[in-house]
């Protein structure tokens, strides 16, 4: 394998002690927590589009500013074959598990989607070895079908079926390159499907149209076999003004209106959480809640901002909480901790990678251990627990259970008059959680 990363050698654990930037200080793969192994609790995925090509672009820098050594051949599929050696040769210094592509990230369009296809084919061919030979594998692959310009308004929500025939076409493709490549999921983002202006929307047919790329996508996983889980990925807005699968909630409440809530899981971004005015662990809380939380995009977003920034994670705060929602779900399942995340555009030196990817990967180590610990302490599952007991007896059983009426509990509040008043305690908890952190 070609040496793009000559500087950098295996990424280790040298524990918190260590003064090596390049070292985890807080991730040992093979330290169990709970019965099962950081690495398996975590399953940390690197992301093809930012980290391998994304150029430094911003929304006032449009130029791209990196030069990378796996970019720099005349020929795109050279380019494409460069790239993908250098993807992986991080990935295993790194000592990440997964990885996760869109079609249009790894293999360049060509001027018809049938010549598309045929390189498509060649590097997931190429893919296919470099994961034989690395022990790396797909944690999902998705489609690009937001980038070129046929998509400008949209792709399955697009009024011109001309459009939607070809979105389809591109996610066939796409979902059977997953398949090859022995992928755990597949994602949908819809990059462009919301509208900028209702004088020229009709919304409802634009979100049934949605609905129907979506319900033959399942019927397709099931033509081909494919035993991966189906996720969708909500954001609010940018580029679209509106968003249709603006939020968690905003997704669970389509898929259940259309049929499609046993057939997707979801997939939450941090900074996708933020932008739709949530904290991510809101997001993960409804989904998981719902039986429908798969997997994360792991980021954060700048506050003093108003775009995606898409910035690695950092916080422990949203570490811990979003690890709190995933070990009291019982873990992520087939998703993982992926890595959707840029380094910033003055960050210009490959090994930049190298620590952004450290600096998440000992963020979400050190969130498992924390939220584990407050877990197994039971210190905050006891607060709620006494919070809702009156749920569990008397009126309050009788209320969840469908035993009573209103003219009865009515009778209840004639008898018993008004009720007392309970602290929620918010400032003991906040105090709480940081003793542990």
């Amino acid at each position: 394998m070609s040496q793009f990363f000559p500087e950098v050698k295996k990424i280790r654990y040298e524990g918190p002690d260590s003064k090596n930037p390049l070292a985890f200080k807080y991730y040992n793969p093979r330290e169990k927590v709970g019965g099962k192994t950081l690495e398996e609790h975590l399953r940390f995925s690197v992301v093809f589009w930012h980290t391998f090509k994304g150029g430094g672009v911003d929304p006032f820098g449009t130029s791209p500013v990196y030069d990378r050594p796996w970019d720099r051949a005349t020929d795109p599929m050279q380019r494409a074959e460069d790239t993908l050696r250098a993807a992986f040769e991080f990935i295993t210094k790194l000592g990440a598990p997964f990885y996760a592509w869109h079609d249009r990230d790894i293999a360049p369009e060509a001027d018809t989607l049938r010549e598309t296809n045929k390189r498509l084919d060649q590097i997931v061919a190429l893919a296919g070895k470099l994961q034989k030979d690395t022990g790396v594998k797909l944690l999902w692959g998705t489609s690009n079908c937001f980038s070129n310009a046929r998509f400008t308004h949209g792709a399955g929500t697009n009024p011109d079926a001309h459009v939607f025939a070809y979105a389809a076409a591109q996610i066939k493709k796409a979902m059977e390159c997953t398949l090859e490549l022995k992928g755990e999921n597949y994602v949908f983002w819809g990059g462009r499907e919301g509208y900028s202006s209702l004088l020229n929307t009709d919304l409802k047919h634009e979100q049934e149209q949605m609905a129907r790329l979506l319900q033959l996508a399942v019927e397709h996983k099931k033509a081909i076999g494919f035993k991966g889980t189906l996720l969708i990925e909500p954001k609010p807005k940018e580029p679209t003004k509106h968003q249709y699968d603006y939020d968690a909630a905003t997704v669970l409440g389509f898929l259940r209106q259309h049929g499609l809530f046993d057939e997707f899981m979801l997939n939450l971004e941090a900074n996708h959480a933020t932008l739709a005015g949530h904290t991510f662990e809101h997001d993960l809380t409804v989904a998981s809640a719902a039986g429908r939380l798969g997997s994360i995009d792991a980021n954060r977003g700048d506050y003093l901002l108003g775009w995606d920034t898409d910035q690695f994670p950092t916080d422990l705060y949203s570490t811990t909480y979003a690890m709190m929602v995933i070990l009291k779900q019982g873990g992520i399942g087939k998703g993982g901790v992926n890595f959707d995340a840029k380094v910033r555009r003055g960050s210009i030196d490959t090994a930049d990678l190298f620590h952004a990817h450290i600096g998440g990967m000992d963020a979400f180590a050190r969130g498992l251990k924390i939220a584990h610990r407050i877990q197994q302490d039971g210190v905050l599952d006891g607060f709620i627990k006494e919070r809702y007991s009156s749920y569990r007896s008397g009126i309050g059983k009788k209320i969840m259970s469908g035993k009573t009426s209103f003219a009865e509990l009515e009778r209840y509040i004639l008898k018993n008059g008004e009720p007392a008043r309970h602290s929620g305690r918010e400032e003991m908890l906040e105090n709480l959680i940081n003793t542990y952190i």
